[in-house]
């Protein structure tokens, strides 16, 4: 079990995951730059995390240029083949640019930048991020971003219900899910959603903020855990 993080030019929390995977949980893992074509040395029992930021400062649209980085069919590949990709905040972003999840991540509803404490509610427990979660739970996880509405069409919308691919909604602190509680305007309050095979996941706030209590929240670290009990269960599988 090994992580990597890939770097693009304008990521900024790229030392959050190495911090928090490598010297709060204890992990083995190491940043990839973005220009590197290769990710032969990880198999797919191990994890890439596409890490929050302003890759190639969101000039165009957000993730739409670093999904040409030539890390990024690598990327794919890894996904193809079982790996696990997890994307947060813009790393979501580019695996929606990049066809490996569906929809959108669109200006937020008030069109304002939102660096706060939101509260999550799992959709599902059967996600490599949820897996170890109270589905009664709401979670309070910061998020930091502008283009964080996700966005699909009512199709796309409605097979993401029926195969139980939402992770997570926003919600309020007792766990309730409406308009009010639908921080950025979000389709279906969706903070995060995964993939039909559950390997490629991505969500717009910050769990690896919220995993020590000197950061005053805590609430992070279950979420960071169901990832490696996931992949203690991958690799029982294929054991």
């Amino acid at each position: 079990m090994k992580f990597g993080v890939v770097v693009f030019p304008g990521s900024n929390c790229d030392d959050d995951l190495m911090y928090v995977i490598g010297d709060v949980f204890k992990k083995p893992i190491e940043k990839i730059w973005h220009k590197e074509n290769s990710l032969a040395h990880f198999n797919p029992g191990d994890c890439i995390f596409l890490p929050g930021g302003f890759s190639f400062g969101d000039y165009l649209r957000c993730g739409a240029i670093a999904k040409f980085s030539p890390i990024m069919p690598e990327v794919i590949r890894f996904a193809n083949e079982g790996g696990l990709v997890i994307g947060i905040c813009n790393g979501f972003q580019i695996l929606c640019e990049s066809g490996l999840l569906p929809g959108q991540l669109l200006v937020n509803q008030n069109e304002k930048f939102m660096c706060k404490n939101v509260y999550l509610k799992p959709a599902t427990i059967d996600s490599p991020l949820t897996c170890l979660l109270d589905a009664e739970k709401a979670y309070k996880i910061p998020i930091a971003h502008a283009d964080g509405r996700y966005f699909a069409d009512d199709k796309t919308l409605a097979e993401l219900q029926a195969n139980g691919q939402i992770m997570f909604q926003y919600c309020s602190h007792n766990g309730q899910i409406d308009a009010t509680t639908n921080v950025n305007g979000s389709c279906l309050n969706i903070a995060g959603i995964c993939n039909k095979e559950r390997n490629v996941c991505g969500l717009m706030p910050h769990p690896e903020r919220a995993a020590e209590a000197a950061l005053g929240n805590t609430d992070g670290r279950p979420i960071i855990e169901s990832i490696f009990e996931w992949m203690r269960q991958y690799s029982h599988t294929i054991a």
